[in-house]
């Protein structure tokens, strides 16, 4: 059965990976974010650029638009987001406002706005995209981390909410991701030890199928490195 994805945060590295992974298995994919167009394409992917995703009204002009042009939304995959690096006699309240935006708004908004399609699916799925990092803040991510534990909690908490329901909902917990910003910005750091992308999309595809079925209100850590 061929379903309808929707990827926020679709045009990062990331998202990406996400977004080929389930075109390759013959699906139909959004791909929805806040910058106005992808420096990659994806073949089959559907493009949904200039959305800002911490706002309501731009996640639910979201959801129409994925209706429009592709169909009933069957899987949600909220990986929009970003990382900041702050100790708090550095910053304050300007850094945990946009992280909270960033990398928890984007989250709800997206969910609630596409939450009554899902809903009509026969066995529908939310996969968000949580953080490892979360589970215990280092020095300078204290915002970034209270940002994506907020995202855990919602996940368990909606899944309570949904549990009557056709559809489930999980989260994945990656540890740093080998992009290409992560190896500039850390450039003596081993980089075997990083989770791929592929990796991570690979539990996002499981998560979002039959035999995944079971599963609800889980976060999975997804934290070893290599291939």
């Amino acid at each position: 059965m061929t379903r309808t994805i929707i990827v926020t945060g679709g045009f990062g590295i990331l998202g990406t990976a996400v977004s080929a992974a389930f075109c390759s298995m013959g699906d139909k994919v959004a791909r929805v974010d806040f910058a106005e167009s992808a420096l990659d394409t994806v073949a089959g992917a559907i493009d949904i650029g200039g959305i800002d995703l911490s706002d309501f009204a731009g996640s639910q002009v979201a959801v129409q638009k994925v209706i429009d042009q592709v169909g009933r939304p069957d899987v949600l995959v909220n990986i929009a987001g970003g990382f900041v690096w702050e100790t708090l006699a550095q910053g304050g309240q300007e850094t945990w406002e946009r992280m909270f935006a960033m990398n928890t708004l984007t989250c709800v908004n997206m969910t609630k706005a596409a939450l009554p399609e899902l809903c009509k699916g026969p066995s529908s799925r939310i996969i968000n995209i949580g953080a490892n990092g979360a589970q215990s803040a280092d020095m300078g991510m204290g915002a970034y981390a209270a940002s994506k534990a907020a995202v855990h909690k919602l996940t368990e908490s909606l899944a309570a909410e949904l549990s009557g329901q056709r559809i489930t909902i999980n989260a994945v917990l990656p540890s740093i991701i080998d992009t290409p910003t992560n190896r500039a910005d850390m450039p003596d750091a081993d980089f075997d030890s990083w989770v791929r992308p592929e990796a991570i999309a690979d539990t996002i595809v499981f998560l979002a199928s039959p035999a995944a079925r079971a599963i609800n209100g889980a976060l999975i850590p997804v934290t070893r490195g290599g291939d």
